[in-house]
């Protein structure tokens, strides 16, 4: 039987589901010559089931190219393509001079090539990420409401006075990166630590530190960061719910501003 849990559910939504359909004889799928990308989805889709199954578990090193190809009635060129993308999804693992390894399928390993694509993007990546957070960060605040201890709250409360006196943008981004990472740990949830972890964009992030830095707007940011730790310390979900979407709307209002300021200079991005 097929175990699929959550390491499935992730894989299944990350490879397309054209990869299990029947193409062939027992039920298994037959590549088409005349389609390259359905001859890759298949590829990934034999591969993944193999993963998923356990039958390549965790840690567990893939048979050579070759032998696996002949094993799922591949090409090697189709094998190639897969392994690259599950490597890319961080499914699969390739060392060097060592063979390609199936990692520990744990989620924050899958969500991490979210985070990684997010860092390689531009402005629209910072669009994303800010619907992203407006997304998750208000419901992970009003869930860590209800699950969240006092040594938790007084660690949060030193974090915000660190970035109300912090003036290098560095600092800050750690700082602020800290302060929403600690509030999401404190559901318990590593999943959605992982998701939210996955859209911290480090570099967007340290842009618009640096443009608050320069904009003398951070007592407002300040007060919202006490906001957002008065109602966790009440045990207010609602209350959290409201002050984390507060905060992350008007970081995207002001970023957005920015943006579309930038864009529509002469020789700006828009041009």
């Amino acid at each position: 039987m097929e175990r699929r849990g959550c390491h499935g559910d992730i894989l299944t939504a990350m490879v397309s589901d054209r990869a299990g359909e029947d193409g062939g004889t027992g039920g298994v799928p037959r590549p088409r010559a005349n389609d390259a990308v359905s001859v890759v989805d298949v590829a990934i889709g034999r591969l993944k089931r193999r993963i998923e199954s356990g039958e390549f578990a965790p840690g567990h090193r893939l048979p050579p190219e070759a032998a696996l190809a002949g094993e799922l009635e591949l090409s090697r060129p189709s094998l190639r393509e897969a392994v690259r993308a599950l490597a890319m999804a961080g499914v699969l693992e390739v060392r060097r001079g060592d063979g390609t390894f199936v990692t520990d399928l744990r989620p924050e390993r899958l969500m991490s090539a979210i985070g990684s694509f997010l860092d390689l993007a531009h402005d629209t990546a910072l669009d994303e990420m800010l619907e992203c957070r407006k997304v998750l960060e208000p419901g992970a605040t009003a869930l860590a409401a209800t699950r969240i201890g006092d040594a938790e709250l007084d660690g949060l409360l030193e974090r915000i006075e660190r970035m109300r006196t912090v003036q290098d943008p560095g600092e800050l981004v750690r700082e602020d990166l800290a302060f929403h990472a600690d509030i999401v740990a404190a559901t318990g949830n590593r999943t959605l630590q992982s998701l939210v972890s996955s859209v911290s964009n480090r570099t967007a992030r340290a842009r618009m530190w640096r443009a608050l830095v320069k904009s003398d707007v951070l007592a407002w940011t300040h007060q919202q960061h006490m906001d957002i730790h008065g109602a966790l310390r009440a045990r207010d979900s609602l209350g959290a719910f409201a002050a984390a979407s507060r905060h992350v709307n008007d970081v995207e209002r002001w970023v957005r501003e920015r943006l579309d300021a930038v864009r529509e200079r002469p020789g700006g991005p828009g041009e």
